[in-house]
């Protein structure tokens, strides 16, 4: 409950009034008259007295805003309901409007009290509102126009404070396609975590003593001519990873590239339009791989989690991602995630404070690879991001970047062989400008396809593989084909 006076003015009637008042002083100035003198005195108070009262008498109100969803997606509508509860009965009646960012349109006005208010005397409001763009709004305070009884004076009152609306960019649906399950070199790797027992990851080993009979594989023993059991193993998600860059200079300073903030729109947030389609795939991206059945690690170019400067992000520091939730996770930390405009020398320096520990062997390949620049582990696609996929099972890589240099591609090129299947969609606003980066990333192993703000993201996504390739499943591989 927050209340602050802002102004204070009569109204048409007040000055009216007022100056009566000052004329009827005048006129008892030159006749000398007692009873116009007193007159003029009242209609001068009276005014003045209604606008201290005003002053004095401030409104409390509780104030309470919920949005139906609670997080939107652009250009879904959203259902704000507005409820106004005085402190304390109130006589006077008043003009209320809702503070919004200009992207909204024209705020909307009610009248105070309600028509038919609640049995605590809250009045309720509803209206929806719709966002084209992603962002962080925010909507409020209420403005609150109070009159006295006499209709003399008013007064302006902010009510209430400001809600945070989220709306987050809307995923496109995508066409399936085969990025490949979590091969090692040898074939499947067992994975670190362990799940639930399933009926579809069974083997067969040779009976113990204590094994219960009930476990006996009677298929196998015959095949084996001695008592064979079943041998559950645990079960669990494979898991992707997906990259997204969101570093200025990728997506600024090419030809008829601009970058551009909103204030008047209420999001403020520092971002271009090839960027925004990068956030579109990213999150079509993220809603594709978590329908598959996938945990999602995202990361940004420097392998950290890649919302950690995102304000609506629920969990900066999360990196791991599954399940309904997580995509819901992702799409509210995208809403206000903007380009990061930290130079290259800080980046350097940037400590990545959840960074794996590195793997020997990789970082001499990673020099050979051609870049003349050192790859710390602060570096845009640097030996951080190495050490974080040679850490975990081998699954598909998915990169949403920008306009990338030749010595960026080199440096990335070689973590395509960290993945079962690398991914790059790199997005400026001319094919042409992507051209050197896209040779260089195919060379390296990587499926790498070119995209422009003006490209559909389902079409983008479609030259990685053909639509008629299976879900990946959530059971983990049978036993016997692991290394």
């Amino acid at each position: 409950m927050e209340l602050a006076t802002t102004a204070r003015l009569l109204t048409p009637r007040g000055w009216g009034l007022l100056l009566t008042g000052l004329a009827a002083l005048l006129t008892a100035q030159v006749m000398g008259r007692r009873d116009v003198l007193v007159l003029g005195v009242f209609l001068l108070v009276l005014p003045l007295l209604s606008a201290l009262a005003l002053r004095l008498l401030k409104p409390v109100f509780d104030v309470e805003r919920t949005f139906s969803p609670s997080s939107a997606e652009t250009g879904v509508p959203v259902t704000v309901v507005l409820s106004l509860r005085p402190a304390q009965p109130l006589r006077e009646s008043a003009t209320m409007r809702e503070g919004l960012p200009l992207r909204f349109g024209e705020s909307p006005v009610f009248r105070f009290p309600a028509r038919f208010p609640g049995p605590d005397g809250a009045s309720t409001y509803e209206y929806q509102l719709r966002s084209a763009r992603r962002g962080l709004f925010s909507i409020g305070p209420v403005t609150a126009d109070f009159q006295d009884l006499f209709g003399l004076s008013r007064r302006l009152h902010t009510l209430g404070g400001v809600d945070s609306l989220v709306v987050s960019p809307a995923p496109q649906p995508l066409p399936r396609t085969v990025l490949g399950s979590p091969r090692g070199t040898e074939g499947s790797v067992a994975s670190p975590r362990r799940g639930s027992p399933s009926e579809d990851d069974v083997s067969t080993r040779e009976y113990r003593a204590g094994d219960p009979m009930r476990r006996v594989h009677w298929a196998a023993t015959a095949r084996h001519g001695e008592l064979m059991v079943r041998q559950e193993e645990p079960v669990t998600s494979p898991g992707a990873t997906l990259l997204l860059d969101a570093r200025e200079g990728c997506y600024a300073g090419g030809a008829g590239s601009s970058l551009w903030m909103d204030p008047a729109g209420g999001n403020g947030l520092s971002t271009s339009e090839s960027f925004e389609w990068a956030v579109t795939a990213a999150v079509s991206t993220a809603a594709h791989l978590v329908e598959n059945g996938y945990s999602l690690h995202l990361l940004d170019a420097c392998a950290r989690p890649a919302l950690a400067r995102s304000p609506s992000a629920p969990d900066p520091r999360q990196r791991e991602f599954s399940g309904p939730g997580g995509l819901l996770d992702i799409a509210d930390g995208l809403a206000a995630l903007e380009l990061d405009s930290r130079s290259s020398e800080r980046l350097l320096n940037a400590a990545n404070d959840d960074g794996a520990g590195s793997v020997p062997g990789h970082r001499a390949g990673r020099r050979r690879a051609g870049s003349e620049q050192p790859a710390g582990n602060g570096a845009a696609f640097g030996d951080a991001l190495l050490d974080f996929l040679a850490q975990r099972r081998r699954g598909p890589l998915v990169a949403v970047l920008g306009r990338l240099s030749v010595e960026d591609a080199r440096r990335l090129a070689p973590v395509a062989d960290y993945a079962s299947r690398a991914c790059a969609i790199l997005v400026a606003d001319r094919v042409q400008d992507v051209g050197p980066a896209l040779a260089v990333l195919r060379a390296g192993g990587w499926d790498a396809a070119a995209a422009t703000p003006e490209s559909d993201v389902a079409r983008i996504w479609a030259t990685f593989g053909t639509s008629a390739a299976p879900p990946v499943p959530a059971a983990s591989i049978p036993h016997e084909d692991r290394p």
